[in-house]
């Protein structure tokens, strides 16, 4: 009898173990390969960069993605492009503007499927002297210490500039120095070194280089942010596009998710 090495042994029921998550969460093999395509916002991005190349190697289905925020008058926005007639099977984006869409018919109601929570964090330019924002008033000390400071024209820095600066005392004190940043990724605007301290949901600052990460502003002053996914009504492949949200959704998923500084909903 062949004995085989205990190595090869291990990592054979490794495969095998992932092979049983993988087709308890997909299902049986597709007798052919879809062509899917996915509209994402960008909170949720680099935790969908990591997963989904996972996704189509264990469905075998092609996914194309489409970026654009998830509210705005920008062309790019989802529910711009749902609007003007553009197919897909699949929407990524923040909780409460999928909501809208599920109200305005624009979304199957029964597809929907959070996916992550997101915080607010505090960025400065790598190599300089990071600030302790453990605290709202070590929080409140550094913003006011701080040259500039740069937050974000999504859900975050509208709540960075209405609310938080009001909370911490020092509305008054930020105006002039404290700018919401249309577009560019608030990060990089901190890295080039056009703002001396940024705000933004974590998971968009920790991607870029060039800057050092603060932390997280305190639980007792953040403003969550939920992501979300559905099908749209017309979404050509509405099935696949389920299986998708609830592959990304799972508790496999979300040490990777975690990896990205969003908050998994599962673990």
């Amino acid at each position: 009898m062949k004995v085989i090495p205990m190595g090869r042994l291990h990592r054979a029921l490794g495969l095998l173990s992932a092979g049983v998550v993988m087709t308890a969460l997909l299902g049986a093999a597709p007798a052919s390969a879809e062509d899917l395509r996915v509209m994402n916002s960008g909170g949720f991005t680099a935790a969908y960069k990591l997963l989904l190349p996972k996704f189509e190697a264990a469905s075998g289905d092609h996914v194309d993605t489409a970026w654009g925020p998830s509210m705005g008058k920008a062309p790019e926005a989802i529910p711009n492009r749902l609007a003007r007639g553009e197919s897909a099977d699949v929407v990524i984006m923040v909780g409460y503007a999928l909501d809208d869409l599920i109200k305005a018919g624009k979304v199957r109601p029964d597809s929907r499927v959070d996916l992550a929570d997101s915080r607010i964090g505090v960025v400065v330019r790598a190599g300089e002297p990071v600030p302790d924002v453990s605290t709202p008033e070590k929080l409140r000390a550094a913003l006011l210490a701080a040259k500039s400071v740069a937050y974000s024209d999504s859900a975050s820095g509208v709540y960075v500039e209405r609310e938080l600066f009001k909370k911490l005392g020092i509305a008054d004190q930020m105006q002039g120095k404290a700018v919401m940043v249309q577009k560019t990724p608030v990060a990089e605007k901190v890295a080039a070194g056009d703002y001396a301290m940024g705000l933004q949901q974590v998971s968009e600052l920790l991607p870029v280089k060039g800057i050092a990460y603060a932390g997280k502003i305190p639980e007792s002053l953040q403003s969550v942010t939920r992501f979300a996914g559905g099908v749209p009504v017309a979404a050509p492949h509405p099935e696949e596009g389920k299986k998708l949200l609830d592959y990304m959704a799972a508790p496999a998923a979300s040490k990777d998710v975690e990896s990205t500084g969003l908050d998994p909903l599962v673990h």
